[in-house]
This record gives C-alpha cells, structure tokens and sequence, in this order.
C-alpha cells in the first residue's frame, strides 16, 4: 500500500468502516471522523476497540502525519475535513480506489447487482471461512456471527489468499474493480436508470478475469453470462439449479443441481430470495475451489446479516422483523418472504431513504408496496414515516404523505404517521397471534434500535391474543 497512515471522512458509516478496520487490522494507521460524532456512539465504540479513533467532521482529527484522506461519494467539497486535507496538501482518494488498491493484492471475488450484494458477499466469506480458507471480507453489513464478538463484523483481514468484497453500483465504482470471481446477482432501477447500470455492468464482467457467476433467471442480468455452467436460477437448465423449495417458518430448504450432483441446502434465513442468494453463493465458492457439498453443508450455520430479514423476536406468536429493504425489489423480496411464514397479516412499517432516491422510484415504490401487500390478503397494514435524511444538499419536494395517498388510491391501507413512538403504539395495537411486524429502512443507524423498541413495547402490550 503507498501509504501508512489514513483519515476516513465518514468512518462510521457502513463502505468506510469496513476498509478502515481492514486496514486496521493489517496494522496501518487509521482514524476518521463521522457526521453524527458521539462519545455514546455503539459504532465509534467499536471502531475504537481496533484503535480506530473517531472525530467530529471539522477538521480537528487531521494533522500533518495523515498521510491520505479517504472520502466517498457522500462528501461535499465544502466538507470541513476537505477543506483541511486541501490546505495541508494531503492527498484524497475516494474509497473505491482505495479498495481497488487493496484488491490487486489479493485474489478477489467481486459481488454486483442492485439487491442482496451485503448477503451473498457474507455467504461467500462464512463458506470458505467454514472451508478453512481464512478469507478477508470488506462488504456492507455486519455479519451476525462476527457481531457476537463484538466488532461490527463488516471488515476483516483474513490469512488466507481470497477477500471477499461487495462491489457497489450506486456510486459507479463497480467498473474500478477486476476480480479474479465476479457475480452479477441481478439488476433493477435504483440509483440509476436500466440502460446506465447495463453499461456499469458491462464493465464490470469484462473487467473480471476468470468466473463470472450470474442470475439466468434475471431479465437484466442473465445477458452478461459467458458460460451456462457458472448460471444460478431455477427457470431453466443452469449450472447452479435451484430445486424443491420448500419454506419452514423463519428457515427455507432447497436442493441444488450442478456438475451432475443434487446436494440440499438447508438454511437459517427465509424467503425464495435468499434461494437466489445461497446458489449464487455456493457457486462463488466453487470457483474458488470448494467442494460444492462443503458449500452447501456450510449454509446450515449462516448467521444471518445486520438488519437483512433479521428475526428481532417473537411475542405470543407475532414476529417482529427488522430488515434493510428500500428499494422496490427489496421491499418486495422482503414482504413476499413474510407471506411464507404469516398465517395472519403483515403490519409493514416503512421509512423512505433520501429525498431524491424516494422521488427517482416513487412509481415503482408504490407499485412494489401495492403489488405485495395486496396479496393475498386486503388485511395487510401498511405505516410510513418521514423520509431518512442523512444530512448534506438535497431537494425537499418530496415527502412520505404522497407515498401514502398513491398507495390509499390503490387500495393499500397506508398511513402516514411522521412519530416513531405513535407508530410503535399504532403496530402494537393492530397485532394478533400469527401476525408479522416487519420493519423497512436502510442508511439510518438508529432503526436497529427502533426495531428493539418495537419488540419491547410488544412484550409490555397484552393485545397478542
């Protein structure tokens, strides 16, 4: 690496923490500020048990030993971090570059689309962690089994040669990357229009140089496969069928047809898109070398990811779940793999992210709440908070009440109710035995903690009969 010594602006968010602990690890220094600093913050706390130290975004934490300035897409110029690596000549380096450095010195495997990137990418590293490859992982989410020891578990240098890396479209800097593995899981509006992520996905497959392992089933997705043998669906003849899904409450089995063998795969998470997720996974590691029966033997202890579908808890037999879905397809996704495992109804609750992403998809939003809520029952129940924002430039000329009326108009039973707390109390009212309560929002740090709310005020409630 060409340097020693590095200031992540934004270290506590979700990209930069996991480079910053990876390096961390691998002994270099590292320190950063965040937007929302606080002594209080679960974040910065871990963050400084890898003596990763955390400042306030104003300039304080960087000094003539910063070495380089590390900066996403999410930094403004005028940024107080900025303007003080300007006037100390330090160099900046957007995070994508950083990790495209730290990738050329390892083999790397690559995961692309616009859903299920952080899952998938923590499935490749938990089966060759389980195939004692020791890999390295720099991904989106805090994996749940790296959780329990008390790091944020989205960044780890393994000893082994393989690091596993969650390669992101929104920002474009998928094409930075060339792995020796890629897959393309699938690709949908979000961020940008269809024809601008198929050109971003182009480059990306012709930049990765050995396996490229892609959704056959996808209708965006399946033109960049090179060779049927590296596909995953269950629509048609791939090397990675899908077979015999069957869906058990919380948990889903399977089977999976490839290179002539049928192996089962039985794990701990649920809906037909984590299906999607196991194959495209299994089949990553046998391009890394593998035994497909290890792979698929190894999703039997998957754990799970932060705040993707995650079971908070259960209360005289309603769920409570707590899950990143914001974009249409993940919502989706989400509310469909409820449906499996709901004898009653769902009782969604909802926060848009950002202001110009709810306004970019506001249709397809809709459209996505509409379609799966509708079905099968009109009983489902739907709440909206205001929209996420996060901080920084934007247009407000958007808000969660024009969700809601689009989505009353389709018959959806939507409401609009701006207060966390009356939301808490409203869900816990409306819930009864073999309901679900599932929690929808991404970017905020505090909805994981707002979930835990949920599941507290349900446990205090005595309306779960």
């Amino acid at each position: 690496m060409k340097y020693q010594n590095y200031f992540f602006i934004g270290v506590a968010g979700s990209g930069m923490s996991a480079i910053a602990q990876f390096l961390a690890q691998k002994a270099y220094f590292v320190a950063g500020s965040d937007r929302q600093f606080s002594s209080l913050s679960p974040i910065q706390e871990k963050l400084a048990g890898q003596n990763i130290y955390c400042y306030p975004q104003d300039g304080s934490g960087i000094s003539a030993e910063t070495q380089c300035v590390v900066v996403s897409t999410a930094i403004e110029d005028d940024n107080p971090d900025i303007l003080k690596a300007k006037e100390l000549n330090i160099p900046i380096m957007h995070r994508a570059e950083l990790l495209a450095e730290i990738t050329t010195k390892h083999k790397t495997i690559a995961i692309a689309g616009t859903s299920g990137k952080s899952t998938v990418t923590g499935m490749v590293w938990h089966i060759l962690k389980y195939a004692k490859q020791e890999p390295s992982l720099i991904t989106g989410a805090g994996l749940s089994e790296l959780e329990k020891t008390g790091i944020i578990g989205n960044g780890v240098a393994g000893m082994g040669q393989w690091l596993v890396i969650e390669a992101d479209e929104s920002d474009g800097s998928l094409v930075n990357y060339h792995p020796e593995i890629g897959a393309i899981l699938n690709l949908d509006k979000d961020h940008k229009e269809i024809p601008e992520l198929v050109e971003l996905f182009k480059t990306f497959a012709a930049n990765t140089k050995q396996t490229l392992v892609v959704n056959g089933d996808h209708e965006h997705a399946k033109q960049f496969s090179r060779d049927k043998a590296w596909e995953f669906g269950s629509e048609g003849w791939q090397g990675f069928q899908g077979v015999d899904f069957k869906a058990e409450d919380t948990n889903i089995s399977f089977r999976i047809r490839s290179f002539g063998k049928l192996v089962k795969v039985v794990t701990p998470v649920p809906g037909r898109h984590n299906m999607e997720n196991a194959q495209a996974a299994v089949a990553c590691a046998v391009a890394a070398g593998v035994n497909l029966r290890t792979a698929a033997e190894a999703l039997a202890t998957w754990g799970g990811i932060h705040r993707r579908h995650q079971v908070v808890g259960s209360v005289q037999g309603v769920k409570v779940i707590d899950d990143y879905a914001h974009n249409p397809a993940k919502i989706s996704a989400s509310i469909d793999a409820c449906q499996d495992f709901t004898p009653g109804k769902i009782i969604a609750w909802y926060q848009p992210h950002g202001f110009a992403p709810t306004k970019f998809l506001r249709q397809e939003l809709v459209q996505a709440l509409a379609e799966s809520l509708l079905k099968p029952s009109q009983e489902n129940l739907l709440y909206i908070s205001d929209i996420y924002y996060a901080g920084g430039t934007a247009q407000t000329d958007i808000s969660s009440s024009d969700l809601v009326e689009d989505l009353q108009k389709l018959g959806v039973n939507a409401v609009y109710v701006p207060q966390r707390q009356k939301a808490i109390k409203m869900m816990v009212q409306k819930a009864f035995s073999g309901d679900t309560i599932l929690l929808m929002g991404a970017r905020d740090p505090s909805l994981g903690d707002f979930a835990q709310k949920v599941f507290l005020n349900l446990q205090d409630s005595n309306t779960c009969v």
